[in-house]
């Protein structure tokens, strides 16, 4: 039963990756659109207003980026101490087995 929600975690974690991954898909494919804008010399204020906003969000999508790997690395840290409690929780029981084994009179 504990394996079945370890992998049901990892298997969330691997959406929320996945979604994130495809949000900044998205946001890539909407800054190359306003670069080719950009670059046909279009004037719009709308436009200069948007290539001010995108520039002024950079740094959050950066910071965002990181923010993933460092979620990523958490998540595998995470898994690697699920397995060392798992596998000292069987222990335990094991030990509790042998302690009730020798406290049994012969």
């Amino acid at each position: 039963m504990t394996s079945a929600s370890s992998s049901s975690a990892r298997s969330l974690f691997a959406e929320s990756k996945q979604r994130l991954a495809e949000r900044v898909q998205v946001n890539m494919n909407n800054i190359s659109s306003l670069a080719r804008q950009i670059q046909r010399g279009s004037k719009s204020n709308e436009l200069s207003k948007a290539a001010r906003d995108m520039a002024a969000v950079e740094h959050v999508m950066e910071n965002s980026e990181e923010n993933l790997k460092k979620m990523q690395l958490i998540g595998i840290h995470i898994g690697y101490q699920f397995e060392n409690i798992q596998k000292s929780a069987e222990m335990i029981v094991e030990i509790n087995d042998q302690v009730a084994s020798i406290r049994r009179p012969n």
